[in-house]
């Protein structure tokens, strides 16, 4: 049966507020750099995970699709969906590694590399928007600072 208080939850520690909590504040800022990112690359565009393996494969050439979703953060489950995607696209070519058949190597294709060349000055555009409220010093200590927790 669900309660229904009436009148407010009185805490014996009145020193929680949930607008001061970590796990909100980030929260609210992924949705902010998750609305900022819509917005520049549409509902039909790359989406923040496509992106960040397309640059990852631009800065590492070709990896294996495990080491690939290590190095972005991206669970195996995802990894196959979003690289199943790329490569629906045209983006990433993937070939079995003669090395160990059981592993998968990705790369980008010529038009994954127009994809992405195309794609980094809205990355940009991002960033400038979600740091706008910092100053350039600010800029870099928050980004050290995420750094720091991930």
């Amino acid at each position: 049966m669900n309660v229904v208080l009436k009148e407010p939850l009185h805490l014996e520690s009145a020193s929680f507020v949930i607008d001061d909590q970590v796990s909100q504040l980030l929260r609210r800022a992924y949705q902010r750099a998750t609305a900022a990112f819509a917005e520049k690359f549409g509902a039909d565009g790359l989406t923040p995970m496509q992106f960040a393996a397309l640059c990852k494969l631009a800065d590492c050439g070709e990896v294996s699709q495990n080491l690939l979703g290590r190095m972005i953060a991206m669970d195996p489950a995802t990894s196959q969906g979003v690289m199943r995607r790329l490569m629906d696209q045209g983006l990433v070519s993937r070939r079995d590694d003669p090395q160990d058949r059981r592993r998968t190597l990705l790369s980008l294709t010529v038009e994954g590399r127009k994809v992405l060349a195309a794609s980094i000055p809205l990355g940009q555009q991002i960033t400038e928007t979600v740091l706008s409220p910092f100053s350039i010093s600010e800029r870099e200590t928050f980004l050290a600072l995420l750094r720091k927790i991930v």
